[in-house]
């Protein structure tokens, strides 16, 4: 075949890609305007694609935030992520729309039969919110620690109950304070047949939802969780502790404080929730930037729901992270 030949044959599946792919048109109409019958023209789409004249780009105004949930799974070592728009720079409008990504990822994956382990918290209460399911869920939902009274979203049985309703499944609540007095009373109230069932189920749990809290901005709701912690807060701050999941103060590291009330939780261990299917940590706003890095760190959940904002920030301490690295391995060498 000439080199003109070649050049009209490719000239001739160019403009029937066009018309078909660009221009929207059926193989029938592109033959009778072509005067080329229609298995002609299914040929030369067919031809055209085996060259690789055809290239799909499937773009999406998300395109940020879906490049930031990747970025994110591979630094944080996640088995998945969302990121949610920051759509103001008030904190409240920002969690909101961090539940509501949380819920609709929470529905995805839940299937009848499950239980559902939560924490209490501003970030959980905001999942609840954004709950808007289409048929009712046959599960259970159980607190992962236990109770403080007070503020409504700190009250793990209401929280519980709240998500239970919202799902058409049922709550178990649990008797115990989140924190033991002294190490015996702990042990006590582990011992307790009600306490030991809810948490053997938290255990068995097919998926927890747990906010991550920041130590460090002054609208800290750990401050709320314990009369000593108020009085202890800038020991807590100066002995390094960054953030509380699970109730556990932990390091840039995401391990755990040296503070005495982690030995005192009454609730799962960070050991335990590694061990769950799935372990979902939902927070907003640029404070807990800090917290999220170190509980990626400390490898303490598998899926993080935050907003564009805040990962942008986690991801920088990471990049910091790393530049600090490599200027302490060159003065080593």
């Amino acid at each position: 075949m000439s080199d003109v030949q070649t050049y009209e044959s490719a000239r001739q599946i160019y403009r029937v890609m066009v018309m078909h792919y660009v221009e929207n048109m059926k193989q029938a109409d592109i033959a009778s305007e072509m005067n080329l019958s229609t298995a002609k023209v299914h040929r030369l789409i067919k031809q055209g694609r085996d060259r690789g004249m055809l290239e799909i780009s499937i773009k999406t105004p998300f395109q940020p935030q879906l490049d930031l949930e990747s970025r994110i799974i591979a630094r944080g070592g996640l088995k998945d992520a969302i990121v949610a728009p920051t759509l103001s720079e008030q904190n409240d409008i920002v969690m909101r729309s961090v539940g509501q990504a949380a819920a609709g990822y929470l529905l995805e994956k839940l299937q009848d039969g499950d239980t559902i382990c939560i924490t209490g918290g501003k970030g959980v209460s905001a999942v609840i919110d954004a709950l808007n399911p289409d048929r009712r869920y046959d599960v259970t939902v159980v607190p992962a620690t236990g109770c403080v009274q007070g503020k409504l979203y700190t009250d793990v049985n209401y929280v519980a109950t709240r998500m239970a309703e919202k799902l058409g499944g049922k709550a178990f609540h649990i008797h115990a304070p989140l924190f033991a007095e002294n190490a015996e009373q702990r042990e006590m109230l582990l011992a307790m047949n009600q306490v030991r069932d809810v948490l053997e189920r938290a255990r068995n749990a097919t998926v927890a939802v747990v906010g991550v809290g920041s130590i460090l901005a002054e609208s800290s709701s750990y401050f709320d969780l314990h009369d000593t912690a108020k009085t202890d807060r800038q020991d807590i701050i100066e002995d390094g502790a960054i953030g509380e999941v699970l109730a556990h103060l932990i390091d840039n590291q995401g391990a755990p404080s040296r503070y005495g009330l982690n030995e005192r939780i009454i609730g799962l261990t960070l050991n335990e929730m590694h061990a769950l299917p799935y372990s979902v940590g939902v927070a907003a706003g640029i404070e807990k930037a800090p917290p999220i890095h170190s509980v990626l760190k400390g490898r303490h959940i598998k899926t993080l729901v935050s907003d564009e904002a805040t990962t942008s920030h986690v991801l920088n301490i990471f990049q910091d992270e790393a530049e600090v690295g490599e200027v302490n391995e060159l003065a080593k060498a």
